[in-house]
């Protein structure tokens, strides 16, 4: 699906009376709630930085972007809208959102130390080939939840950690990740 499809997706369960699982768990759906706001105020308020504009618009060769991602998910709330916006600065690259949990389960092929952890963005050249993988959180965040994990922290704990991360990094991580994938292809 595409971009504007992904956010069907989200209008659909926000909208939904009676609302499809998992999103008829509340938590799920609160998540659910909290991270369409913070996406979109990455949409409209986050900058891009240089390095991601210039490494973007240079790519030369078609690409296609493939993320893999859930409306659930707190990481990619934080996540793919940098991804998207970088995407819109270059007609040769392509995107196709994936829902984790729904087929064709491309996740399985792309696992994070043996867990289906998204987002995930797989980048291939025009006929198909991975060129590189990224995801799913910029490797200081991912530093500090597997620091969360080892010390036994409660998912409360973590979720607000990971949350106070992404609010003070304001997207500049995955941002200088990206680019220096692009730059390295």
């Amino acid at each position: 699906m595409d971009f504007q499809a992904y956010l069907d997706v989200f209008g659909r369960i926000l909208n939904s009376t009676v609302p499809e699982a998992p999103y008829d768990n509340a938590a799920y759906l609160d998540y659910t709630k909290l991270n369409w706001s913070r996406m979109n105020r990455w949409l409209k308020k986050g900058e891009l930085s240089g390095q991601l504009i210039e490494a973007a618009k240079n790519i030369s060769q078609p690409q296609q972007w493939i993320v893999i991602t859930e409306p659930w998910c707190g990481d990619a709330a934080h996540s793919v809208p940098f991804i998207q916006l970088a995407v819109e600065l270059n007609p040769l690259i392509s995107v196709d959102y994936e829902l984790r949990d729904s087929e064709p389960f491309r996740i399985n092929d792309y696992l994070t130390g043996g867990s289906k952890s998204i987002p995930k963005l797989i980048i291939c050249d025009g006929q198909g080939a991975d060129l590189a993988t990224w995801g799913p959180r910029p490797v200081e965040c991912q530093t500090l939840f597997d620091r969360l994990k080892a010390e036994n922290a409660d998912f409360e704990t973590q979720k607000t950690a990971l949350q106070h991360w992404y609010n003070a990094d304001k997207g500049q991580s995955v941002q200088a990740e990206l680019a220096a994938i692009l730059e390295a292809l």
